[in-house]
């Protein structure tokens, strides 16, 4: 596997560059284990296997919710939170010996990472200022203001096929036209009420 540093073409390939360059030729071999084959694609035998196992897992799943009782009783009993965090810790662990190598986190890491003066580089975060805030909202105002007329027959059409069990999505595609997200969430629940989990 050749991977080109993304910068090659236009100067000579910086660290920066070059290690993730490399660091996709070791995801594909160590984390994906993809070369663990020599031919991952003959005869489709391993992509078959690879298939075969997600398919018994996930028949496995939908026995354990079936015989809680579905989705909802799965969720009564906390089934389905509680294999989340299973599944978290199993893998956290397995992160922190190794056993589960990512690239540049538990193996492979760079010499800058390791430095004991290291410190990780600011989450780049894009935040809305208080004049698009208000401008968004003068929109949905606007928006309201407009369709004031029609948007109470739009949700009493949605509200009456959400009832009789007609194709909500299409009803949808013409309530956006005149309602709100917020109006017609709220109209949601008050025909299908709120999800309170029990304590």
């Amino acid at each position: 596997l050749h991977t080109n540093s993304y910068d090659e073409a236009v100067t000579t390939p910086t660290e920066e560059s070059v290690r993730r360059a490399m660091a996709i030729q070791l995801i594909i071999t160590r984390e994906f284990g993809l070369f663990k084959n020599q031919n991952p694609l003959q005869g489709s035998f391993m992509i078959e296997q690879l298939t075969d196992l997600v398919e018994d897992a996930v028949l496995n799943e939908f026995d354990a919710l079936n015989r809680r009782g579905g989705v909802l009783g799965a969720m009564e009993s906390y089934y389905q939170r509680g294999k989340i965090q299973d599944e978290s810790l199993y893998y956290e662990l397995k992160k922190n010996t190794g056993e589960y190598p990512i690239i540049g986190v538990n193996t492979y890491i760079s010499p800058d990472t390791l430095a004991a003066n290291y410190c990780r580089p600011p989450t780049e975060l894009t935040r809305s200022t208080y004049e698009e805030k208000r401008a968004q909202l003068d929109n949905l105002n606007k928006f309201k203001g407009k369709n004031r007329q029609k948007a109470p027959a739009a949700l009493e059409a949605l509200k009456k096929t959400v009832l009789s069990g007609g194709n909500i999505f299409g009803e949808l595609l013409e309530t956006v036209k005149v309602a709100s997200l917020g109006q017609i969430t709220q109209l949601l629940y008050e025909v299908g009420g709120k999800y309170r989990r029990n304590m």
